[in-house]
């Protein structure tokens, strides 16, 4: 995925570009354009005939969003749902100027949900989908910065993009740009740091908190905008304090000054124990950063979706009475740890147990191995046979597709 959205190496990119500065990168140098994932095509087919729902969809005018009833109804008789798009409310919202935003398409659209799959494996980082449709020489926002980074990618139609330097470098999600919204007026009308066209297959990279605006040109505007969510130092100082928070003496209040009142007193106070904390931390650095690793980890787990499950494909599988080869279903973090006569498999959401005798197979389904009951290691064919369908059957592995 990285590779089709940057005019550079991946290495290049980590180190000069990542959350440090924009980086536009044209048709002709990236080795394929963006239609295969959103074209007007399938903008129509997903407002006509998907029955996308709010807020799947929202539209916005020069910054303005507008109230969900412009272009939203009943989907009539069978299907009484008062939130789903009218198609025909959204042509005239269209025509007048809105700009039509497609939310969350990671996990509605074919395409996407398998390109922000693979972004996910290239980045490490939790990451979504949206598009904005955006009639001939209209805006749908101001100017504005996220608070995570923007993969652009212009899909049809050409849009100008301005971009300036952030006025609160490195935004946190509570630090939206409505808090900086003075500074960003002032910001605008100084000389830009990227002032340009982009065409289709042109992609920009933005990190968070760079400020800018887009208009459409001549013709109807589509382009993607991947966000990739921070992994910043506060989230790691926060894991360690979810830890500190298991133990008592962190959570036991400071002493009482001898005179409350006394603002001397309590601030000698405070910087003694802030002294023995940061003299705990040291000490316990080794098994607190474990913690705090793993902490992080189980936070990217319920963030990252692993790929979708087909469920009736997979319980087919499960009831099969022939040979079902599997694969572990890929996105899906877990780990494997022996308990005495039996072995523990860690989920985001459960904890699973297994006879210790099939370690080796569930690690080698973990490791990436594509077998039937045959192929498991350290099982015969009968055990296997009932730990396939078990896994089957809890959308651990999924039938696998065989190149």
């Amino acid at each position: 995925m990285l590779n089709r959205c940057i005019a550079t190496d991946p290495g290049t990119f980590a180190s000069e570009y990542w959350d440090r500065k924009p980086l536009l990168s044209r048709s002709g140098e990236l080795p394929r354009d963006f239609d295969d994932l959103l074209s007007a095509e399938m903008v129509d087919e997903l407002i006509a005939e998907r029955g996308v729902r709010s807020p799947f969809l929202r539209m916005a005018k020069e910054g303005d969003v507008l109230a969900r009833d412009c272009y939203l109804g009943p989907a009539g008789f069978g299907a009484e749902i008062t939130d789903q798009v009218d198609s025909a409310k959204v042509l005239g919202q269209f025509a007048a100027g809105a700009t039509m935003v497609l939310q969350g398409l990671h996990r509605l659209w074919p395409p996407l949900i398998d390109f922000v799959r693979r972004a996910v494996d290239d980045l490490g980082r939790p990451v979504q989908a949206n598009a904005y449709v955006t009639p001939p020489s209209n805006r749908g926002f101001a100017a504005h910065y996220d608070v995570h980074d923007v993969f652009v990618l212009q899909t049809a139609g050409e849009k100008r993009w301005i971009v300036h330097e952030p006025v609160h470098p490195h935004p946190l999600p509570s630090q939206p740009w409505t808090l900086h919204k003075a500074a960003i007026e002032q910001r605008v009308p100084e000389k830009p740091v990227i002032d340009t066209v982009l065409r289709p297959g042109d992609a920009l990279y933005l990190p968070r908190g760079w400020v800018h605006s887009a208009q459409a040109q001549q013709t109807t505007s589509i382009h993607l905008t991947i966000g990739v969510s921070a992994v910043t130092r506060l989230d790691v100082v926060q894991a360690v304090v979810d830890q500190l928070a298991s133990q008592a003496a962190f959570r036991e209040s400071l002493p009482l000054a001898a005179h409350p009142a006394d603002r001397d007193e309590t601030l000698a106070t405070v910087s003694k124990v802030l002294a023995e904390t940061v003299t705990t931390l040291r000490d316990e650095a080794a098994v607190l950063g474990g913690d705090a690793a793993a902490g992080l980890i189980h936070r990217h787990a319920e963030q990252t979706r692993p790929v979708p499950v087909r469920p009736l494909a997979s319980f087919r599988a499960a009831e099969s009475t022939g040979p079902v080869a599997v694969c572990w279903r890929h996105g899906l973090t877990a780990t494997i740890e022996s308990s005495g006569e039996r072995i523990v498999l860690r989920l985001p959401d459960r904890v699973m147990t297994f006879p210790a005798f099939c370690a080796q197979a569930l690690r080698a389904l973990h490791d990436g191995l594509i077998a039937d009951a045959d192929g498991l290691p350290g099982l015969d064919r009968a055990d296997a046979t009932v730990l396939i369908r078990r896994l089957l059957r809890e959308a651990v592995v999924v039938p696998a597709v065989r190149g």
